[in-house]
């Protein structure tokens, strides 16, 4: 049941948005009209898509929560995505959409939210975690281990990882791999390419996968089950994917077309925090509201993006070094501005003039490009697509604090050039949500 919980839950959003948008076009209203022959149908089709993101954004129906909490995030989620499609209607100066289907969706959904999540599990479900046992020579265990407890796509344990020596028969014993892939009682077997070129473990691997064991390559897993590219591939593939905004126009045109639609939006929640902004700034942040710095976008051409500062003014500017979570140079107000994202507003900005995406890869510092482009020849790859406001390497890792961290992100920026599609934009965007919400989860 778990599977089909989120389909129904978006299903259910369809159908009720659409089935109220039919009954008032047939029933409430004065005049009857055509649904689907109207502005409002498009309208529609938007707030599907604003209460999709919302619910997905709050974390439904997936992450286990209590019986109160999954109301209460359902409660919200419904009432996010009514106050959404409000605020875009008084802006816009027209009733887009009636309000029998903007404030009736949420009431039918609430109930269908609760339910969707209880289907998924509900609280306290347990969490069926793959035993993965991992052969090769070059994986580091430690490293590994902290990639997969971070934010895994597919909860996942690490029993073990052996060299392929320590898999390959003797004549000692034959089957060493099978014996201590069921001793760990294992349901996973990742294998390397060293280990792939190893008769004796192929013809292992075979076995345990005609006995109903998953085999997959380092490189697949780190893909299906970590959300990732593995730095020791990354050159090996670099070449060996087509990247959507490169290989595929349609894609690259619409994806424009909806930076442009959602910046839009954004700039009405622009509009709304530069008072607020400056009056903090004032009282707490003295010193300019915006910031500018230079960074590297698509084909390696230099702009400057436009933030809310948050750091104390240095010389005129701020220091040009790398910035740290805790870093003593943001201010009190600062931190306020980064802890709920407002910081990032004036960004909009930027993607309406073409310098970022609303999803791409993080813009990085001319200088940092440099050193990294040294080291990686691969490296400039990311700057073939537009970079973006959110993006997958900061979902799943984070902040990147330094060099080493820039490194472990660019494993999830591949995953994001090899995969690029609106599916995975929408769940960045989706997932973007929930961190500002402060949820976890996949």
């Amino acid at each position: 049941m778990r599977r089909i919980a989120r389909p129904l839950l978006y299903l259910g959003i369809v159908a009720a948005v659409v089935g109220l948008s039919m009954y008032h076009a047939r029933v409430i209203a004065d005049t009857s009209y055509s649904y689907t022959g109207t502005f409002r149908f498009g309208w529609s089709l938007f707030y599907i898509a604003l209460l999709i993101v919302t619910a997905y954004g709050f974390g439904l129906p997936d992450l286990l929560r209590s019986p109160r909490q999954a109301v209460v995030t359902s409660v919200g989620a419904a009432a996010t995505g009514a106050l959404a499609i409000s605020i875009v209607q008084l802006f816009v100066g027209d009733a887009l959409l009636p309000r029998f289907v903007v404030f009736g969706a949420p009431i039918l959904l609430v109930p269908w939210y609760v339910l969707c999540v209880a289907l998924a599990g509900g609280a306290g479900a347990t969490v069926r975690r793959d035993r993965a046992l991992v052969v090769s020579d070059t994986v580091d265990p430690v490293q590994l281990r902290d990639d997969v407890a971070r934010s895994p796509e597919r909860p996942t344990i690490v029993i073990e990882v052996i060299p392929v020596s320590a898999a390959e028969g003797t004549g000692a014993v034959e089957r060493p791999l099978a014996e201590r892939f069921a001793r760990d009682r294992a349901n996973l077997l990742v294998l390397d390419r060293e280990a792939q070129a190893s008769p004796s473990v192929v013809a292992q691997a075979a076995e345990l996968h005609q006995a109903g064991s998953r085999v997959r390559t380092l490189s697949l897993f780190y893909e299906e089950w970590l959300g990732m590219l593995p730095l020791n591939e990354l050159e090996r593939v670099s070449l060996l994917f087509d990247i959507g905004e490169v290989h595929r126009a349609q894609y690259g045109r619409l994806k424009r077309v909806i930076d442009l639609a959602l910046a839009s939006l954004g700039v009405l929640a622009l509009a709304v925090a530069i008072p607020l902004v400056v009056f903090g700034d004032v009282v707490a942040n003295r010193g300019p509201v915006f910031y500018r710095q230079p960074r590297v976008g698509k084909n390696g051409r230099v702009f400057r993006i436009l933030k809310f500062r948050t750091m104390r003014p240095h010389d005129g500017d701020l220091a040009n070094e790398w910035t740290a979570e805790n870093d003593p140079r943001i201010t009190p107000f600062g931190k306020l501005l980064r802890l709920s994202h407002v910081d990032e507003l004036p960004q909009v900005i930027n993607i309406l003039k073409g310098d970022l995406s609303v999803v791409g890869p993080r813009p990085e510092q001319p200088h940092y490009v440099d050193e990294l482009k040294e080291k990686l020849p691969f490296y400039d790859m990311r700057h073939l697509v537009r970079p973006g406001l959110t993006g997958w390497a900061q979902v799943k890792y984070g902040y990147a604090g330094d060099e080493s961290d820039a490194l472990e992100k660019l494993q999830y920026e591949f995953y994001y050039l090899r995969r690029q599609s609106f599916g995975l934009d929408f769940r960045i965007i989706g997932r973007t949500i929930r961190s500002v919400l402060g949820r976890e989860g996949r």
